[in-house]
């Protein structure tokens, strides 16, 4: 296979959760861009089905399931219906995910458990259902971030603790699943990009923290995070597994 040729996802079937904006809308259309059929998923149906118009406008072969993450049946009714559709899954994204800032003094239980059911179990789950049917030479790339290895001066313990625990998962999957089924588990730690949950912060600081934080001091373009995803789905990653790929400007340098 040419070198070029090994970034291509032609006949490849690809999931990509928390699909209704910023980095995941951006996720699936770069698979997309590159060949591969779309599943995209997400819990708010309007902006999960514009987005999946607009897939198709651009020529993908693609389909919307409406679901949440942190309820198993949702899982495993969008794993049934990507199987219905095409009959194989090859790459998971999972890219759906919770933010919030709150001292840990005053942070609500509820608010706590919601980020970690989203951001950790919300991903086991989708992986758990998705390895049942994936095949030899199949990708997980989990959306994990730069604040599970490092800080940005706010008090995010829910947010960090459930993005460390990604990590975790990550080369935990990436044993079990290697050598017995030949499905490769990474992970991504993107640093600051257009989202909302960066829309959630008073500019005046993110421009300052990005400034003091970032050696190339600038927000990611949302393409610059979304080619990592595509290495690590595509089979020019083949030999890579039970790793994560920071995405962060040189965050974790400074």
């Amino acid at each position: 296979m040419e070198l070029r040729e090994s970034f291509r996802l032609d006949g490849k079937v690809c999931i990509v959760t928390g699909a209704t904006s910023g980095l995941g809308a951006s996720f699936a259309r770069g698979l997309s861009d590159m060949g591969g059929s779309v599943v995209v998923t997400g819990r708010r149906k309007d902006r999960l089905e514009h987005e999946c118009e607009l897939l198709r406008s651009q020529g993908a072969d693609a389909i919307a399931v409406v679901a949440d993450v942190t309820l198993v049946e949702d899982c495993a009714r969008v794993i049934d219906a990507t199987m219905d559709r095409f009959g194989r899954v090859d790459v998971l994204v999972n890219n759906a995910g919770l933010s919030g800032a709150a001292p840990a003094t005053r942070e609500l239980e509820n608010h706590f458990r919601e980020i970690v059911e989203v951001n950790l179990m919300g991903v086991y789950w989708m992986a758990q259902a998705a390895g049942r049917v994936m095949g030899p030479e199949s990708s997980i790339v989990n959306v994990s971030s730069v604040l599970a290895l490092t800080t940005a001066g706010l008090p995010q313990a829910a947010y960090s603790a459930s993005k460390a625990g990604v990590l975790g998962l990550t080369r935990d999957l990436a044993s079990q699943w290697g050598s017995r089924k030949g499905i490769r588990v990474n992970a991504i730690a993107p640093a600051f990009f257009p989202s909302e949950m960066l829309d959630e912060y008073e500019p005046s600081y993110m421009e300052e923290l990005i400034a003091r934080r970032t050696v190339l001091g600038r927000v990611g373009r949302l393409e610059e995070c979304t080619a990592a995803v595509v290495f690590l789905a595509s089979p020019a990653s083949s030999y890579i597994t039970g790793v994560v790929l920071p995405v962060d400007g040189g965050m974790l340098i400074t």
